[in-house]
């Protein structure tokens, strides 16, 4: 998280100060997913504020899955929950836990409640609740508030026991049915649900709601700073509530911060899996979605990620942040530590008419110019090479520095070769590009120093592989696809798959989670799924920022 000081980091130093609430305590945090999707960067925010908070003052982070809610969870969500985190550098030990581990601990607070009179058993139906809720100024009513205790405590365990069908009586809290916070009027602390958990079966038929079950979690497993999105600022007097109230054995403290908006992207696991479950993207992993593993696919790496979280900081209020920032993160690590080579995307021949036929040399090129020590590779040079489409014009526009007739350009650490024409197939196509090299310049060295304004890259075309690309952009073509139907703004240009590139050699058995700077084109990686040897499949991960071919 940094030397700087946010303010949650303000509160957790005020609680640990001599004559604080956590004097003497470890620092004891908590990251809670709902095991019914995969993890996504406005989730990463949150994991990073967890863990990262706890390291910073030396203490532990907890991991929990909140699977009090069956009815979308999935052991498939609990895995993948595990290894993005894990991807990411985090650690929790043997500090992995279900919400569901607590149902029967829960469960007796719940009828501890009841016997303080704090809790009871109504039976107003969904539409009913909603009429009796009231309005600012005007209170809820519930005609069962006053119910008898041991009345309550017998309705409540014939729930437990299934006696009664979904939607006949839930458990509410007993607190304030005035009360300006709409969170306070006696909210619903249990429902009754015919529903297979994925852990525990069929064992129970009642659920304990989030804003009943997570204050006791917290509490059970020790937790001293509860962290969460500002969503639940308004919630924090019933989590205070629920932790008063219980007979639970510690006091966590709830911490709200702002979440973490990106636009061009949903963040809502309901949309998310909307677009996977109908095809509009290939899975959670499609490099198109905010997933994290959707972006490891894509090249996204950890210090990227990490670097985008401290930059943004920690807010109280919610902003939507640029995914251009995103992006800078990304081209800033990669830039730093991702080996250069060539690759041509749209490749045509070029055929160096005066070099010697059938010969071929070897030129060493730098790795990484910017990393010290990560030094030279061989490249193949012949007299049929591969350039990009783009990189020739046989009418030139103005200031155009690349191939056309009478035009000398530098092929990146070989030779300077002139233009000397082209050859067009029948439709007018043009098919090869000829040239011819000056053999004093190996290296792209000038000895009479000429000025050759333009570079490009290029491939020998008797010693490369074949590639398909996949070049992603922007998923939604709205920056604020929440504001509508995010469907109507999909981005229909989102993904561009081009087969027939041309790439080094070196690159033939090249594999995730290698990443490459494609020279003058933009940052790539193998894709984790499809990529194998004699089938190069990559990813675009992200554009260079400026393109020296301009």
């Amino acid at each position: 998280m940094g030397d700087s000081l946010n303010f949650i980091h303000a509160f957790i130093e005020e609680d640990i100060a001599p004559g604080g609430r956590c004097e003497g305590m470890q620092v004891h945090t908590r990251f809670p997913p709902e095991p019914n999707g995969y993890l996504h960067i406005g989730h990463c925010k949150a994991l990073i504020i967890d863990f990262g908070s706890a390291e910073k003052y030396g203490g532990i982070c907890n991991l929990r899955m909140d699977d009090t809610n069956p009815a979308k969870e999935d052991t498939e969500f609990v895995d993948a929950i595990q290894e993005d985190i894990h991807w990411l550098g985090f650690d929790w030990g043997d500090r992995f836990f279900y919400g569901s581990d607590y149902f029967e601990q829960t469960y007796q607070l719940a009828v501890g409640l009841i016997k303080k009179g704090l809790a009871y058993v109504c039976e107003l139906t969904p539409e009913e609740f909603r009429e009796r809720r009231g309005d600012i100024g005007v209170p809820a009513t519930s005609p069962y508030r006053d119910r008898p205790i041991e009345e309550n405590l017998d309705l409540f365990e014939r729930m437990k026991n299934g006696e009664f069908p979904e939607g006949k009586y839930t458990l509410r809290a007993k607190i304030d049915l005035a009360s300006g916070n709409f969170n306070m009027r006696d909210p619903v602390l249990y429902r009754i649900r015919y529903i297979e958990h994925h852990r525990q079966g069929t064992k129970w038929c009642i659920f304990p709601m989030y804003d009943f079950a997570h204050p006791i979690q917290d509490a059970i497993e020790g937790i001293t700073h509860s962290l969460c999105s500002l969503e639940y600022e308004d919630h924090r007097p019933l989590y205070d509530w629920v932790i008063n109230n219980t007979d639970v054995p510690s006091k966590p403290r709830q911490i709200e911060f702002a979440r973490l908006g990106i636009n061009y992207t949903v963040m809502s696991k309901r949309k998310l899996r909307t677009l996977v479950e109908n095809g509009y993207v290939s899975g959670w992993d499609d490099p198109r979605m905010p997933t994290l593993c959707g972006l490891r696919r894509r090249g996204y790496t950890p210090a990227a990620i990490k670097d985008f979280c401290e930059r943004i900081g920690v807010a109280k209020v919610n902003s939507t942040v640029e995914y251009s920032l995103l992006e800078a993160c990304l081209r800033d690590d990669l830039n730093a530590n991702a080996t250069r080579v060539m690759a041509v995307l749209h490749p045509v021949k070029l055929r160096i008419t005066n070099y010697p036929q059938g010969q071929s040399e070897l030129f060493d090129i730098e790795n990484n110019p910017v990393a010290e020590d990560a030094g030279t590779r061989k490249v193949s040079f012949s007299g049929e090479l591969w350039v990009d489409a783009d990189d020739f014009m046989e009418e030139p526009v103005k200031k155009y520095n690349r191939l056309y007739p009478g035009n000398e350009v530098r092929l990146k650490g070989a030779y300077i070769v002139k233009c000397t024409g082209c050859v067009k197939d029948e439709n007018g196509n043009v098919t090869e590009i000829l040239a011819e090299y000056d053999p004093e310049t190996r290296g792209g060295d000038t000895p009479d120093g000429r000025k050759v304004r333009g570079t490009i890259h290029w491939v020998d075309a008797n010693d490369c592989a074949d590639a398909e690309v996949r070049i992603y952009s922007n998923l939604f073509s709205d920056p604020d696809p929440d504001s509508g139907d995010f469907l109507e703004c999909l981005n229909p240009d989102s993904l561009e798959v081009l087969t027939g590139c041309k790439v080094e050699k070196c690159l033939e058995d090249a594999k995730a989670p290698a990443s490459y700077q494609f020279l003058r084109t933009g940052y790539f990686c193998p894709d984790n799924r499809d990529c194998a040897t004699g089938h190069l499949v990559f990813n675009r991960s992200v554009p260079l920022k400026d393109s020296f071919n301009k």
